[in-house]
């Protein structure tokens, strides 16, 4: 019996010592955890939001181009980030520069919570959150080369644009010891990892590529206007997990964010109708649905800091800014950024950075810093050099890549393919079927 007493006791130490972590009572909490989770699914959901935003706007010969590059881009980016992404970003760092390898195929990211960063969800959950913001981010900047870009030349600038651009700039902003964090900036949910990052790697795309056959004097319109406002309705829902669920927990700093976002693209969208009211007479669904998403980009990194009457503020500045950015910047220099994804995210991540430098609040968050309008100039300054930094980094890095893929295997479609669309050359397939 006392044998059978010891076995019996040894066994329960060996089932101790492998019982997960999660099992053991840790930390994690369930209303966290969940919200989290949550958020997640929903800036999953604003790629999709993109792809009909894009795709809208865009000619019908090339619609379902835009979906397929969008959803491609789901798996593509998820297997990268799963194998070495997620590491390169969050992992134990190294100088400042980058995620060791420690964390690759997802090694020892288990459900238990990791103190820097998911304290009180699991150390997945935070994992798959990032993921999301990973994926829609090259997705942004298929705006400034759609209808001639190759779909395999995409496949290729994807991926290394995710290794060398993105998951660099993630682990500076971001990660425990990444250097542009350990200045003081703030970002809190991607305005210069995102925004800025993409929108400077679009203008560089835009540059390279070259103008589409026929720009600007033969461009049609939007093909279908309705679907580039589901597209930015899905945007809008999406949103609210991108920053509100930043705050990484179910808590007042994330209603703050949940509040400041709609607020701040509320603001952009009337301003932007106004604008196209006074200048073209009459005030245009393209004008509205732009600037509502103008506003959803300049709030981001500012989101849990400010308060909503500085959201406002925010909302009416960038309007302004894209506006003419758009309307006139654009066509005086000539450069052909399809569906603005420079003008919109890249000049609107500008301006929401250094917005967060003018009206950061610590009344709001205590963990944040005060801007210039709260009696600290320097955040100001420390903001400015964090965007001129993701500026010169992404757009060189882009450039490059972009023009060695363009020697190795070409980026352009043929004249020819260009003028029959991307879905039937690149897909043999067709978003409609015309019937006699």
């Amino acid at each position: 019996m006392r044998i059978k007493k010891i076995g019996l006791m040894i066994l329960g130490l060996m089932m101790g010592a492998v019982v997960p972590a999660f099992a053991q009572g840790t930390a994690a909490d369930t209303g966290d955890t969940a919200w989290v989770l949550m958020s997640a699914a929903l800036v999953l959901l604003m790629t999709p939001g993109l792809a009909f935003f894009y795709g809208g706007l865009v000619r019908k010969k090339n619609m379902l181009s835009v979906l397929m590059q969008c959803f491609f881009l789901m798996c593509l980016i998820t297997v990268q980030w799963v194998l070495v992404g997620y590491t390169l970003s969050f992992g134990p760092d190294i100088k400042g520069w980058i995620g060791s390898l420690a964390w690759a195929g997802l090694n020892g990211v288990g459900q238990e919570p990791y103190a820097d960063y998911s304290a009180t969800i699991p150390h997945q959950a935070f994992m798959v959150f990032q993921l999301m913001f990973a994926i829609i981010t090259p997705g942004l900047i298929l705006g400034a080369f759609a209808e001639r870009m190759k779909f395999s030349a995409f496949c290729v600038f994807s991926l290394i644009w995710a290794t060398l651009v993105y998951n660099p700039v993630c682990h500076w902003v971001w990660a425990v010891g990444g250097f542009i964090r350990m200045s003081g900036a703030l970002d809190f949910a991607g305005g210069t990892v995102v925004h800025i990052n993409a929108g400077v790697a679009a203008l560089a795309a835009a540059l390279v590529l070259g103008r589409r056959k026929g720009y600007p004097a033969k461009m049609s319109p939007p093909h279908n206007l309705p679907f580039a406002v589901l597209g930015a309705g899905l945007l809008w829902f999406g949103w609210f997990g991108f920053n509100a669920g930043s705050a990484l927990g179910a808590n007042g700093l994330a209603a703050n964010a949940f509040v400041v976002t709609h607020v701040c693209a509320a603001a952009a969208g009337l301003t932007w109708a106004i604008l196209d009211w006074k200048f073209n007479a009459h005030p245009t669904m393209l004008g509205k649905i732009t600037g509502a998403v103008g506003g959803l980009v300049a709030i981001t990194p500012a989101a849990g800091f400010v308060s909503a009457l500085d959201a406002i503020w925010i909302g009416i500045g960038v309007s302004v800014i894209c506006y003419f950015a758009v309307a006139y910047l654009k066509p005086k220099l000539g450069y052909d950024d399809s569906l603005d994804a420079f003008g919109v995210h890249g000049i609107g991540g500008i301006w929401g950075a250094l917005a967060t430098g003018l009206w950061a609040n610590k009344a709001v968050n205590p963990a944040g810093a005060n801007g210039l309008f709260y009696g600290n100039p320097e955040l100001l300054l420390i903001q400015l050099k964090a965007v001129v930094i993701t500026i010169v980094y992404s757009f060189i890095v882009s450039f490059v890549i972009l023009k060695i893929i363009d020697l190795v295997m070409g980026l352009r479609v043929s004249e020819r393919e260009e003028r029959i669309g991307l879905d039937l050359s690149q897909h043999r397939e067709s978003a409609y079927t015309l019937l006699d």
